[in-house]
């Protein structure tokens, strides 16, 4: 049985300041990967504390048994990571503010959707040297324009927040295939080594960058793109197709992470967050697959429904960081020069059918 973070973190403990405590803020499909990736390597490294907490959000299992409680007596995330362990170190904690205590690196892997809530929870909760880290794709849409994950986090808790993207899969990750991530940094090289050596295995190569917004949006706009390729799939137009496609997608996320950010650099694009993550998920991600079943079923039955059954409790982040690029588009006046963006949501939502994708694609 994992150890009681009670005994470990309790009130009257003092913590040593040359050692680092992390806690994972999430635990679905990913933020359990990300939890098992951690723990393997705090048993290793002597600057870090054994124990890896993860917030979970406590639910009633058919069993009638808690999520927390299973993950702990199993070892297990029995909903969203069947069939592999996270490492006895691992401890889920269902108290938000209990699971943040006294750690000092914050890894941060939810829907997009909920972080704001989640840093208002947090705001005075947490300790002033702490470092985070986004492992969220997404952004908020704001009356001022967007606002991207490791932003919020920094103006909500004001503490310095780098992100990792990458051309990784959750579900092959957790079976150890290999694959590789990108951290984005913004001035502090240290302390992003410092994520690298903690995520960093043999199967799971991490390198460093120092361009926050390019490797974020690059990870943000992927299951934008994602969508509109699971829509030529299910569309059966071909690989010739989708590679054109592909092409134009590309194309158009360069431009428009350029347009919203002047300092994003050309060559992250090249990191494994960039083309290598856009081909990754365009091949083999939650977002391809509905995008695929609902273009297949001619933009009759609704995301939401798709979302329930095909994903078994985990959030497709595409369809509404579709609309929430659209609004920045909207905003600006730029949706002309964004059709593939534009048409996306449009698709979406049903206002297109899903063979205006490839209508898009031929004009």
């Amino acid at each position: 049985m994992a150890p009681s973070a009670e005994t470990e973190y309790g009130d009257n403990v003092e913590v040593p300041d040359n050692k680092s405590r992390v806690t994972v803020v999430g635990s679905g499909n990913w933020g359990s990967v990300a939890a098992k990736l951690i723990a393997s390597n705090t048993l290793k490294l002597s600057s870090f504390h054994d124990e890896v907490r993860m917030w979970v959000f406590e639910e009633v299992l058919p069993s009638g048994e808690k999520l927390s409680e299973v993950i702990n007596q199993t070892n297990e995330n029995v909903k969203y990571l069947p069939g592999i362990k996270l490492g006895r170190n691992v401890v889920a904690v269902p108290d938000l503010e209990h699971a943040v205590r006294d750690a000092n690196m914050l890894v941060f892997v939810t829907p997009h959707q909920f972080m704001e809530g989640i840093c208002s929870r947090l705001v005075g909760k947490i300790r002033e040297d702490a470092e985070a880290i986004s492992l969220i794709k997404g952004m908020e849409v704001k009356m001022e324009g967007p606002c991207m994950i490791s932003t919020l986090i920094t103006e909500q808790l004001g503490i310095n927040c780098c992100v990792l993207m990458g051309a990784n899969i959750a579900n092959e990750i957790a079976v150890e295939k290999f694959s590789e991530a990108t951290v984005g940094y913004r001035e502090n090289k240290e302390i992003a080594e410092k994520w690298v050596r903690l995520f960093s295995t043999a199967y799971f190569m991490v390198s460093a960058c120092q361009d926050v917004e390019g490797v974020e949006l690059c990870g943000t706009l992927k299951n934008v793109v994602a969508i509109a390729a699971g829509f030529v799939d299910g569309l059966e137009m071909g690989n010739n197709t989708k590679a054109r496609q592909l092409f134009l997608d590309t194309t158009m996320l360069s431009t428009f992470n350029f347009c919203l950010h002047l300092t994003v650099y050309m060559i992250t694009f090249f990191e494994s967050c960039g083309v290598a993550d856009l081909i990754t998920t365009c091949l083999g991600g939650r977002n391809r697959k509905c995008a695929d079943a609902f273009a297949r079923n001619g933009g009759k039955r609704s995301f939401d429904e798709l979302e329930s059954e095909m994903l078994q409790g985990q959030k497709l982040q595409g369809v509404s960081t579709a609309k929430e690029v659209y609004e920045v588009l909207r905003h600006r006046g730029w949706l002309e020069l964004f059709p593939l963006f534009t048409t996306v949501h449009e698709i979406c939502i049903g206002r297109l059918p899903p063979t205006a994708i490839v209508e898009y694609s031929q004009s």
